[in-house]
């Protein structure tokens, strides 16, 4: 299985892995058949990134018999996180800048991947574009994190209509992969925080984006979770997207762009996923109690006793305004808080979020997905009308701040 060295490369297709022996052979075989039956008169290689995985990922990435050379580049043992995957992969791209045209990435673990998604996310990048990002059916109990925090938070600040900005498919141009690498990179930013944190940045660096239908994302789903993924992926967007403040604050709350559409038109149902409804009010509780000084510290009191009264009658109905104003109340706070602060900042919205996914859960179970989806819609589209209650916030500080400069002479 000894590596070969690929001179002039043109096309990369990148697999981030961490743990993936299981399923990374049929994503790399998918791969290949892609680029044959498609690009074979291009210069490619196929690149699994690992966080040198104890599973013999390695091994079942480079056992698949493929006509497209393939490498295995890992992180240092002890070293993970996805960002750190990709940020090997820029620096493959950056020193292959003369010849590259194009990069795709694909999550290690997918079960509906096609040859045609190859053909699907290359097209748009050779005709121009920098980033490709997927549009496919996924049930509305999974990507809950995009779903009720980064799709609405888009939609809602920066009036971009991008539904899977976390999607962990996508497809860039060189000199994207270049512009990500001069970026700030938090900690986050090199473990889950590294998708939200390429797009962020590819939609304020003014990169011509686009979408590509794929039909529908069958993988390892889950249910929503409180792991490192929610806190990675939120301190790094709230970060990235407050460090432009100046650059969206005056955009008009609805102003919407929308991006243009390539690949299949028609998604395919997507995947089945059951919840636990009774262990997500569990583990719901169990964070409330935990973060009841934060949430009371931070949240105004008519949302910190709402939250309270649900916890206490264990009945769930975070509707839209509130999830909203909450959020938003949340991503003031991370702006003016101190940095010592910012941590705990995030934990406060962990039970918040539970409380909306339950309460989402609840109205949708039933319905189609395509019912979902325009609840979703909604929720994004109740961000963008709830602008100005992020900026009021800021407003009722500096009034705050103004009496309080005010009071000495009024004693005096």
């Amino acid at each position: 299985m000894k590596q070969v060295r690929v001179r002039g490369v043109q096309l990369i297709v990148g697999i981030p892995s961490y743990l993936e022996a299981d399923t990374i052979g049929f994503v790399t075989r998918q791969v290949d058949l892609g680029i044959q039956r498609y690009f074979r008169n291009m210069v490619s290689v196929i690149i699994n990134m690992d966080n040198n995985s104890d599973d013999d990922t390695r091994g079942a990435f480079l056992g698949v018999e493929t006509a497209t050379p393939k490498l295995y580049f890992t992180t240092p043992e002890g070293v993970r996180g996805k960002g750190n995957n990709m940020m090997n992969l820029f620096r493959y791209v950056r020193a292959h800048m003369a010849s590259v045209k194009a990069v795709v990435v694909l999550d290690a673990d997918l079960r509906s991947v096609t040859p045609e998604w190859i053909k699907h996310f290359v097209d748009p990048i050779l005709k121009g574009y920098d980033y490709v990002l997927p549009r496919y059916s996924r049930h509305q109990f999974d990507g809950t994190i995009t779903n009720h925090i980064c799709y609405p938070l888009l939609y809602g600040l920066l009036g971009q209509n991008v539904r899977q900005p976390i999607g962990g498919d996508f497809a860039f141009s060189p000199r994207l992969a270049r512009y990500w690498l001069d970026q700030k990179w938090l900690s986050t930013t090199r473990q889950y925080g590294i998708d939200i944190f390429m797009t962020l940045n590819a939609v304020m660096g003014g990169f011509r984006i686009c979408e590509v239908g794929l039909g529908a994302k069958v993988h390892k789903a889950s249910a929503p979770k409180l792991g490192p993924m929610f806190t990675q992926v939120v301190t790094t967007f709230f970060d990235q997207i407050l460090s432009k403040k100046s650059d969206w604050i005056g955009i008009p709350g609805e102003q919407l762009k929308q991006k243009p559409l390539f690949g299949i038109r028609k998604l395919d149902p997507p995947q089945e996923l059951s919840i636990d409804i009774r262990d997500l009010k569990d583990k719901l509780r169990q964070e409330f109690v935990t973060r009841e000084k934060l949430l009371k510290k931070y949240l105004s009191p008519y949302l910190y006793l709402n939250i309270r009264h649900m916890i206490d009658r264990d009945h769930y109905d975070m509707d839209t305004l509130m999830w909203t104003q909450s959020v938003y109340q949340i991503l003031f706070t991370f702006d003016t808080g101190t940095q010592k602060m910012k941590r705990d900042i995030i934990e406060a919205l962990k039970p918040l979020y539970f409380a909306r996914s339950v309460t989402f859960d609840y109205e949708t179970w039933r319905y189609r997905i395509d019912y979902a989806e325009e609840l979703i819609l909604h929720q994004a589209m109740a961000f963008a009308s709830q602008k100005p209650y992020f900026y009021g916030l800021y407003l009722k500080r500096a009034q705050e701040a103004d009496m309080k400069k005010k009071l000495p002479s009024r004693k005096s």
